[in-house]
């Protein structure tokens, strides 16, 4: 198989998306033709490379992460729903570890 394996395919295309606030994120794409086609190549591209990759349609786009990503994703969703929890963090950070208690309350 020369260059039209998906593998190839994701290798060469990419997509440029801006966030809110500014920043640019790139990553990887593909049809979704071509995702089809390398759908096991591509559940291990991006459980391996540990990136997503954006699966471009006619009627939309989805984007495919590894589950590890996914929970991961989930996890920081929960953390940032807590009333507070931000700004805890932000506290913290900026108190550095030798104001962290040894002794925690949990």
């Amino acid at each position: 198989m020369c260059c039209d394996g998906p593998e190839n395919v994701l290798r060469r295309r990419t997509q440029t998306r801006t966030l809110r606030g500014g920043r640019r994120v790139t990553m990887a794409a593909t049809t979704a033709t071509a995702a089809r086609a390398g759908l096991y190549s591509l559940i291990d591209q991006v459980n391996d490379e540990a990136q997503p990759v954006t699966i471009t349609g006619k009627r939309g786009n989805a984007v495919l992460v590894g589950e590890a990503d996914w929970e991961a994703i989930q996890e920081t969703l929960l953390l940032a729903s807590i009333p507070g929890m931000a700004e805890s963090i932000r506290a913290a950070r900026s108190e550095g570890i030798d104001a962290a208690s040894p002794d925690l309350d949990w």
